[in-house]
């Protein structure tokens, strides 16, 4: 008798196949993906606040400064702009008195910056070694950097006041005559850059003592069995292997010269001290943007006052550049002295 082969009903359900491994697959896929989405975009993520916040407090600001320089606008009206383009440039290159703020700006840089950081590397040497209470006066020297502007100026202008002031009163002492330090064109600026040179050395000891302590002692120790003196190591292996961070605060330092304000501003106070002095001897970049935008409410020329002083801090900063590199190409330099 003849068999047939069993066959399925067409209309039978078909057999279920498992979901748990295409699932399993998707998830993976999915992970796979969050993980790469994760690796390339957390590191703009976690630097992303930086730029938000140089955003709006640093780039808005510079270009929105820049715009103004190319109008003409008061401080009573800001609604009101009109176009004058470069004229506000050629105004402020133009008067006199912004080339006098100018070579006061620079000399003051030079004479507060020169010694300050001089006596940094001194006093960075001298902390080198081991101290006793090493801390306490790492602390010491830096408690002048820590007082406010206001505060060191203000005690400094009764140190330096004509009638009556402390340094005065003991050049008394010695026989010599009082100094009208304000209204001196050199004596004002010294007062100035005296007033720097106390708030700023200690600041720079400590960032020229780390430099430093990172120094290599192998160094020291080979020098020393060279017969090389302290002083002689000092200059042939601290001050070379400090050569960037050097060229670093100079940098630092001429950058806050360019930006004195509150020293020359509360020197004498008032309007002597809106001014610069009576004949403008110590009249700073700063002092004359101020004058501009705030005591004559001219907001144009005040704003290319700021760009002016962006541009000469690029200049320095490109000038200390190759400065370093030239440096740095003589120090790698076959036969080049050390």
């Amino acid at each position: 008798m003849a068999t047939s082969t069993p066959t399925r009903d067409a209309d039978a359900p078909a057999p279920r196949t498992s979901k748990k491994e295409p699932t399993a697959e998707r998830r993976q896929l999915w992970r796979s993906r969050l993980w790469r989405f994760d690796d390339k975009a957390s590191p703009y993520a976690y630097i992303a606040p930086f730029f938000l916040i140089f955003g709006a407090f640093g780039l808005y600001p510079l270009l929105y400064t820049g715009w103004i320089a190319l109008h003409r606008v008061s401080m009573t009206g800001l609604d009101s702009m009109e176009w004058v383009g470069w004229e506000n440039f050629d105004k402020i290159l133009h008067d006199p008195e912004f080339w006098t703020s100018v070579s006061n700006t620079f000399l003051i840089g030079v004479i507060s910056t020169v010694p300050q950081l001089l006596m940094a590397l001194g006093l960075a040497h001298l902390l080198n070694y081991r101290l006793r209470a090493s801390t306490f006066w790492r602390t010491i020297i830096l408690t002048p950097y820590a007082t406010s502007v206001a505060s060191a100026a203000l005690v400094f202008a009764l140190v330096f006041r004509a009638d009556g002031g402390l340094l005065n009163w003991t050049l008394g002492l010695v026989g010599f005559d009082p100094v009208n330090w304000a209204n001196g064109h050199w004596t004002s600026k010294l007062a100035i850059s005296i007033i720097v040179i106390w708030r700023w050395t200690g600041y720079n000891a400590l960032i020229y003592l780390a430099a430093m302590q990172a120094v290599p002692n192998d160094l020291y120790e080979a020098a020393s069995l060279d017969g090389a003196s302290r002083w002689q190591q000092f200059l042939k292996v601290t001050i070379p292997s400090l050569r960037p961070t050097i060229l670093f605060t100079i940098v630092i330092s001429t950058i806050g010269s360019m930006q004195l304000f509150g020293e020359p501003l509360l020197l004498e106070g008032g309007a002597l001290g809106a001014t610069g002095g009576n004949e403008n001897q110590y009249e700073t970049l700063s002092i004359y943007l101020y004058n501009y935008g705030w005591n004559l409410g001219h907001l144009g020329p005040a704003a290319a006052v700021a760009w002016a002083m962006l541009a000469l801090l690029l200049l320095i900063a490109a000038a200390n550049w190759i400065v370093g590199r030239f440096f740095r190409t003589s120090a790698v330099r076959p036969g080049a002295p050390s």
